[in-house]
């Protein structure tokens, strides 16, 4: 059996879903997918992705809007996959974000930008170049 990620899947808590979906499709340029959740509780947008192959090589994860949980900062910190973080980071504030640490080297492993969604979220992104 392949190795698979550690991280088998993630929550981005959100209050405003269309919001939320808004700032992510603009800021990283893909489509988000409804997510029919089993336990009803909750909306769910799920972040595109190829389940196959993102066994082995990244983790799923969607937008999560649920009674009794709040989005902010603090907690889990994810971090989007990039050709160049820079990119990315500058469509943030157009989305209504905010930069919080531009575009720095985190040496032999790229380059990270640190932001802020329209939920109050901190997120990461990470590239090579």
């Amino acid at each position: 059996m392949p190795e698979r990620n550690t991280i088998g899947w993630f929550d981005i808590y959100v209050q405003d879903m269309d919001r939320a979906v808004e700032f992510y499709e603009s800021v990283l340029g893909n489509k988000m997918q409804r997510l029919e959740d089993p336990t009803g509780s909750s909306q769910m947008m799920a972040f595109p992705a190829d389940e196959n192959s993102m066994q082995r090589y990244g983790a799923l994860g969607a937008l999560v809007k649920m009674d009794g949980v709040q989005p902010g900062a603090g907690g889990t910190l994810v971090y989007f996959q990039s050709e160049d973080c820079s990119l990315e980071e500058a469509r943030v504030v157009a989305a209504g974000g905010q930069v919080i640490r531009p575009k720095f080297s985190i040496g032999d492993f790229g380059w990270v930008t640190l932001c802020q969604d329209t939920e109050g979220n901190h997120f990461g992104i990470n590239s090579l170049k």
